[in-house]
């Protein structure tokens, strides 16, 4: 395993958001956590990354602290978190990407250059290179986020609601760069509120309300007695099904 996470207990101002969280992910997993609001989902995400304090337990990504290799995770915030009005150019947006790599004050090297016009294709994006970002639709903002993670040329991806507000186009182009990222040997974490069909295409699923209420496969984990633990009453997948 390359990611491994135990007894992980997170606080604020006195209250519990994360208590004895344990997990561990291998390369080409990806990870789907889910659970209601207020879970401490995204506070799992910025707790792996050292962005709030831990109280107890164990963050380790091969061996180490993540915060002392951040050029090797690539994380994607919610939409809700980033300033749109920020006056940037979607080709700055993902050159941001490889400052970790070149330092801020130095001219973009041909490379980087190349592998940022090269994620910006993949997501089908280049052509909007010289837009500003809060001109785009959601769908297209989400993928040009997509294309920065991309850039960083990370072993760790942590995205925190990546679906939220896009379009199936864009969906679909996701599932295909995740197929992609699992395919060489890359961990991807991915927090969702989806509780359909599409929880197949991860690997594991997290299912947390404070705790872990389960972990394992899709079937392991959506089942009615789960589902009703973590979100406290019936919850139907968006298949229309409950879980069995």
């Amino acid at each position: 395993m390359v990611l491994k996470i135990e007894d992980l207990n997170v606080s604020y101002r006195g209250t519990k958001v994360l208590e004895k969280v344990s997990l561990s992910a291998s390369p080409g997993e990806m990870i789907g956590v889910i659970g209601p609001n207020g879970a401490g989902k995204s506070t799992l995400v910025k707790a792996i990354l050292g962005l709030v304090p831990i109280g107890s337990g164990i963050v380790r990504f091969r061996s180490r602290a993540v915060k002392k290799q951040l050029c090797s995770v690539a994380y994607v915030p919610q939409k809700s978190q980033i300033d749109w009005d920020y006056p940037i150019t979607v080709w700055n947006v993902v050159m941001m990407a490889r400052t970790i790599h070149t330092k801020w004050w130095r001219v973009p090297s041909l490379e980087s250059r190349h592998i940022v016009k090269s994620a910006l294709e993949r997501v089908g994006m280049l052509k909007w290179r010289s837009r500003q970002i809060g001109e785009l639709s959601g769908g297209q903002q989400q993928r040009v986020f997509l294309a920065r993670a991309l850039a960083q040329q990370a072993e760790l991806f942590l995205f925190d609601e990546p679906f939220s507000g896009v379009d199936k186009a864009t969906e679909l182009v996701m599932y295909d760069v995740f197929d992609e990222l699992k395919q060489d040997g890359k961990i991807l974490m991915v927090i969702t509120h989806d509780l359909g069909a599409s929880l197949t295409k991860c690997d594991s699923l997290l299912l947390l309300n404070k705790k872990i209420i389960a972990n394992g496969s899709f079937k392991q984990v959506i089942t009615t007695d789960n589902l009703k633990r973590a979100y406290g009453g019936t919850v139907l997948l968006l298949t229309g099904e409950e879980g069995e």
